[in-house]
């Protein structure tokens, strides 16, 4: 499922048409591996799109001289798109062959790939199927982590799990933004460890009346323009370099 969002004025990602929608547009592509007999719980899924994002952001392919530095500062320079597809079977194992990385969680598997011209997907991406990306949690997700950061989704919003995927990848760059190199590198040290939650309506409230960043849609797919569909703290983050 894709999303997309624009960075710009006082948040790194707004809906409003902005100047860099003038600019060549790319997408950030990712895969998940969705087995037929054993799919992935849905929280897992959502957690590991988020460190998929956040594990391309930093690779040193990505970085000063990289092979992928020019893709990945173009697609920042336009709007911040991200595509979640699906994949099983002979699928996955072609999309397993193509430059990316897999990040695995405790039942997720998800392949980030370099970004690309929004009409130029490599053929064994392009045939992989967006629309239906449904996930369950076997059980309820226990409580949110207090040692890591948490992305806090919208509980009045009712999205696909590669919608989410694609909008918690979207908290995790934010995030990823507001550090400092120093954080960035703990973070990076330690794994990336994040939580992916859906706030109760009062604890939902309170958030929007913080100061915290916020991820707003520019309502593309499944969800009207301008929705606020996370909250990310970073302070948790910034707490692992002391």
């Amino acid at each position: 499922m894709s999303s997309d969002v624009t960075p710009g004025g006082d948040s790194p990602f707004r809906s409003e048409p902005t100047a860099r929608d003038a600019a060549p547009q790319f997408v950030l592509p990712l895969v998940v591996r969705i087995e037929r007999a054993a799919p992935p719980a849905r929280t897992d899924a959502l957690e590991t799109s988020a460190r998929a994002v956040l594990t391309i952001l930093s690779d040193e392919r990505s970085l000063g001289d990289g092979e992928w530095a020019r893709a990945m500062k173009d697609w920042q320079d336009a709007r911040i798109r991200k595509v979640v597809r699906r994949a099983r079977g002979a699928e996955w194992r072609r999309a397993e062959a193509l430059p990316g990385i897999t990040v695995t969680g405790r039942s997720a598997e998800v392949r980030v790939f370099p970004p690309v011209p929004l009409d130029g997907w490599p053929r064994d991406l392009a045939r992989l199927q967006v629309s239906g990306t449904d996930l369950d949690d076997p059980e309820p997700p226990g409580a949110a982590d207090p040692q890591a950061p948490v992305l806090w989704l919208n509980p009045r919003l009712d999205m696909s799990a590669g919608k989410t995927m694609a909008q918690t990848g979207h908290g995790a760059q934010l995030t990823w933004w507001e550090l400092s190199d120093e954080e960035k590198k703990a973070w990076r040290d330690a794994g990336f460890p994040l939580t992916v939650r859906t706030a109760e309506d009062a604890h939902w409230d309170e958030l929007m009346r913080g100061d915290g960043p916020l991820v707003r849609d520019a309502g593309f797919t499944e969800i009207a323009p301008g929705e606020t569909v996370a909250v990310e703290g970073v302070d948790r983050v910034r707490a692992l370099k002391r």
